[in-house]
This record gives C-alpha cells, structure tokens and sequence, in this order.
C-alpha cells in the first residue's frame, strides 16, 4: 500500500511540476484545475496498473532491480498512453501537448530516488555492528563481491568488512558494496594498520596452495587472523556456501590443488554403468566412492574387507550407513574365491582399485603381507576383471613406486607392471594413477603431528631436509576419476602435486597456528624411506596429451608367470636398505625455534 502510495504521489507531484515549469507557476484557475485532474487520473492509472501486474503484491523485492525495471516499463507505457490522450485534447482542456513527455522523466526520477533511499536506509540497519570482527577481504572479485553480498547485509554476521586487497591495477579505486580497495596483497601490513582490521579473509577462487602460504604469511606477519572461503568447486556443487568462511589450515596450505574438472568426460565411462571400487572403507576409496556417485552409475559397489570403512562409505554416498545393501560388500582381495564369485554375480563395467596396505615402515618389517595383498591381490582383482570383460581398470598407486627404495614402492611397482600386462593383453584401458601423499588419511602425517600437538607430546620428524609431496583426498580423488577417462591401456598417469613440500616447515607451521610450546624431535630416516621422493621414475619419459595437470608414460610388463617372490625379495634387498642419509644423529629442536 505504501509503495503504490508513492508512486501515485509521484505521478501526481511529476505532472503538476512539469506543467507548472512550463507556465512558469503562472496559470488561472481552468489551469490549475485541468492540472490536477491530469496528476490524479496519472496517480490513479499507476496504482490500479501496478495492483493489476501484482507489483504492489509482493512480486518483486521492494528497490530490487527486477522491481525498478518492472516500474520504468509502466511508468513508459502511461506516459505514452496519456499523452496519446493530451496531444490531441491538450489545447482544448488548457494542458500543453508536451507535459507527458515532460513529466515522465521527473516521475521516475522521483521514483527511483525514494527506493534508493529506501534501500540506503534498509542497508545501513542490515550491516553488521561494531562488535563484529574487521576484516579485509583479500580478492575483489566474483568470490569477494559474493561475500561482501552476504556480509554487509546480515547484522548478526561476525565478520564487518573494513577494506578490499587486489592486485589487479584496474581494481585500484574500485568500490564493493560500499567497501574499498585499500591496496595490493603486498600493502596486507599498512591496509591492517589503517583500517584496525584483525582478520583477512583470502576470497580468492582456486587459489593453490603456493599462493595461500604467501598470502597467509603476509597477513600473520601483520598480527591478522587468516580465514578463507570455500573453494569454487564446493560453492559450484551446493556443499558449501559462500558465508562458510573458516579459519585457514594446514592442508590448504601445503595441499591445495584446484582440478578442472571435465564432467562430460567422465559422464562418458562413468554415468549408467556399473563400477566397482575395491578399498572403498579407507581414505582414498570412500572419496572416490562419493565422487563417483555424483555421476550416476547404474551400480556403486563397494568392497573392503573393514566392516566400519564401509560404513563412512555408505554414508557418504547414500546418506546412511545401515550396511544392509547390497551396495557394500565385505571381502578380502586376497580370497580368490569370493572376488570371482562377486564379479561373476556383479559384472562391474569400470574397477577402481584402491584396496593396498601402504603402511612404509610396517611393510619393512612385514614385506610377506605387501606381497599378499599388493601384488597377489591386485592380481587376483585383474584377473576378475578381465574374466568378466571390465573396460576400465584403474589402479591407485603411488609416488613410491617410482625408483622404488622400500618394500611398500617395489610392491607397488609391480603392481603397475601386472596392470600394464591386463592393459596390452585386453586393449581396454587397464592404468595406473600414481600420485604422492594425501592429506588427513588415516595414519598419515598431519593427524599423527594434529595428535601429538594436542596432547602436548613431541613431534618427531624424520630428517630436518626431509620433503614429499602433498595433495587434498577431494583434489586427488577428482583427478583419479578424471585419469580414468583419458588414460591409454598400459599407462601410468602421474598426478600434477604442485613443489613438493618440507616436513620440518609443516611441523613448525603447525605448531605455530596452534599456539603451543611443542618440541621438534629427529628421528632419522627409517628402512627404505628417501629423503626426497620422486613421482617418475629415471626410465620414464612424460607426455600431456590430455590434461594440463595428468602426465602419461609407460609402465614395464610383466606377466602373471614371471611373478617370484624370492626373486623379487632378492632384487629387493640387494640394493642397501639404508642410504647415506638414512641415519643421522638425533636433533632435538628448541620449542623457541619453532617459529624461527
């Protein structure tokens, strides 16, 4: 009611000043009345037209831009209409032909500014209080101008944005929803001190983690907090929302990747038909049992031999972990009997193959289970495969395999050559996906130091010049999917992971964005471990035919008849288990350095 009101005085106001300037305020009576006759049947038209294409009932959101252009249209559409009406009777009714033309122009006006006043108004009581945390937000674009959207109209939002940070020249003096940029990624130290901000929030989209430590380590050098957004592909896919800013982590600083990912190609092998994944309950498997289920395959069975892995499977792709499905599939690799009877009942078209004991120093000691399960097993799931004509065979593997030093790498190894041999002997893509280490897998490193920190207890490092290479499960598990569609029989894919990364600087990272007094600790490379690892191997020759972040080589053969397991111990062991920087004297690191 009060918006046709308005609007209706508008009419009224905009033609009686239109007709007043045109007279210069001196008209009779006749004009005067004729005058307002004309503003109130102008009022009256705008308010019944605006009921009839329900703009006064709720339509539009009051000010928005769908709302405005709705009310230029009509107001264009009276005036032509009128002024049909006057230009010929003007002179007759004592009205200039012209005031149509004239008023409409002050009418909009007149509109327009009360609905930004309106939304002024409306905007300042949205913003967040002062109590709210300042932040600057580092990017000022899409991802940033989104954020500010949802900030800067939410008073209960935690975060109150004082200053925008962009490198690009053309955003020098741009304004955001009423913020500025306030300078370059490298002004974060005079920007904080400027505006007081205490947070910065990185709102850049696919930011990799070589950019994030450089950002992060700017901002905390200028006594900020660091937050960031999501990334884009979990805004694009609906998990996340651009409000879900949290404190920034270790794994974004050493492990983010961003994957373009091209979902008509795996929609390709992918979508409608039956895929099978073996180690689905551990880490790798249960992602890519997620991953995969957002394509659509007639069939996701997933098989593990842990009862509770399948369990966080299940609930990760149907919402639930009742296990009383037949979509999770309790089984060993290592039991021929079972894996054949589950393919021959099942008759999967695609195999991911995560199932593997990866365990380095547990395998040194236990190098009879790595070749039971890493190289028997993965046989035994080959041979399931090709009996019941699987098309796509993707092996996981692993950066170890690439000049193998330990007895987790050479069972591995083979493990690729048996997948190549599938590959020449089908023609299908039998392939192998090597990448290096994932983060947050159970019994890996950073939820092993995560704990250690917690409890207060040492963290032991191996080897100060220590590094490997890391990535995220979601980026990992992308690009194994991804591999699956472009991979060639009797490839290895290898798997872009960014530089490879110093245990020492991760530990100290972690220690400091803890906030506790923890001790470093060297230990000493153990049996079969390099101090640097490597994702090709000195034979192999890289090409990327396909995509910028998969390389392709080939593996060697061998065949299921020239498996020895004494020969392949032998060959093993005949290189020394330790090299020379195997052993070193224990170093305790001072709890004062760690932030040196």
């Amino acid at each position: 009611m009060l918006a046709a009101a308005v609007d209706g005085l508008a009419w009224s106001f905009g033609v009686t000043l239109a007709i007043a300037l045109r007279f210069e305020f001196v008209m009779d009576a006749r004009g005067w009345i004729a005058t307002i006759v004309l503003a109130v049947v102008a009022g009256v038209i705008q308010v019944i037209v605006g009921y009839a294409t329900t703009l006064y009932r709720g339509r539009f959101t009051y000010g928005s831009f769908d709302e405005v252009r709705a009310v230029a249209l009509i107001v264009i559409l009276e005036a032509v209409f009128l002024s049909l009406i006057v230009i010929p009777l003007g002179p007759v009714i004592g009205v200039p032909r012209g005031t149509l033309l004239l008023a409409f122009p002050f009418v909009l006006l007149l509109m327009f500014g009360v609905r930004y006043m309106s939304r002024l108004l409306i905007d300042r009581a949205r913003k967040p209080g002062e109590d709210a945390e300042p932040a600057l937000i580092i990017g000022a674009g899409f991802l940033g101008d989104k954020l500010l959207a949802n900030i800067t109209t939410d008073p209960a939002s935690p975060i109150r944005a004082v200053g925008l940070l962009d490198d690009d020249p053309a955003k020098r003096n741009l304004r955001l929803r009423g913020v500025p940029v306030v300078g370059t990624t490298r002004d974060i130290a005079a920007a904080a001190q400027s505006t007081r901000a205490k947070l910065a929030v990185i709102a850049i989209p696919n930011a990799d983690s070589m950019l994030l430590r450089t950002l992060s380590d700017r901002a905390a050098a200028a006594g900020l907090r660091v937050a960031i957004t999501p990334t884009l592909a979990t805004l694009t896919s609906g998990e996340e929302s651009v409000t879900d800013v949290r404190d920034i982590s270790i794994e974004d600083l050493i492990g983010r990747h961003p994957v373009d990912t091209n979902v008509e190609l795996i929609a390709g092998y992918v979508t409608g038909r039956r895929v099978l994944v073996t180690g689905a309950g551990g880490s790798i498997g249960s992602e890519l049992c997620r991953q995969l289920a957002k394509y659509g395959p007639s069939e996701l069975i997933m098989v593990d031999r842990d009862e509770t892995g399948l369990q966080v499977a299940q609930l990760g792709t149907s919402g639930h972990g009742l296990l009383d499905t037949n979509d999770v599939v309790l089984a060993d690799i290592r039991d021929v009997e079972t894996l054949d009877q589950l393919f021959d009942e099942r008759r999967p078209e695609v195999v991911f193959h995560a199932a593997a004991l990866k365990h380095l120093p547990m395998l040194e000691q236990y190098p009879d289970e790595a070749w039971k399960t890493n190289v028997i097993g993965t046989l035994n799931v080959i041979n399931a495969a090709r009996r019941v004509g699987v098309t796509t065979f993707v092996n996981i593997s692993t950066d170890k395999a690439a000049n193998p030093t330990s007895v987790l790498g050479h069972s591995k190894r083979v493990a690729e050559k048996l997948t190549a041999w599938a590959g020449e002997e089908t023609g299908m893509r039998y392939l192998s996906v090597r990448f290096g280490n994932v983060i947050g897998s159970r019994g890996s490193m950073l939820p092993t130091f995560q704990r250690l920190i917690s409890e207060g207890r040492p963290i032991t490092v191996t080897h100060p010049e220590a590094t490997r290479y890391f990535m995220t499960i979601p980026e990992a598990c992308q690009l194994v999917v991804q591999a699956g569609g472009i991979g060639r029989a009797g490839e290895v894919l290898i798997l872009d992971m960014g530089e490879p990364v110093s245990i020492l600087e991760v530990a100290k990272r972690m220690i400091a964005m803890s906030g506790k007094n923890v001790e470093i600790v060297f230990t000493g490379l153990r049996r079969g471990e390099k101090l640097h690892e490597e994702l090709v191997g000195s034979r192999e020759n890289l090409e990327r035919p396909f995509h910028p972040k998969v390389s392709h080589t080939r593996a060697d053969v061998i065949t299921p008849e020239r498996l020895d397991k004494a020969g392949w111990e032998a060959r093993m062991m005949s290189i020394p288990r330790d090299n020379d920087t195997a052993i070193i004297e224990p170093i305790r690191l001072d709890a004062t350095e760690n932030t040196q």
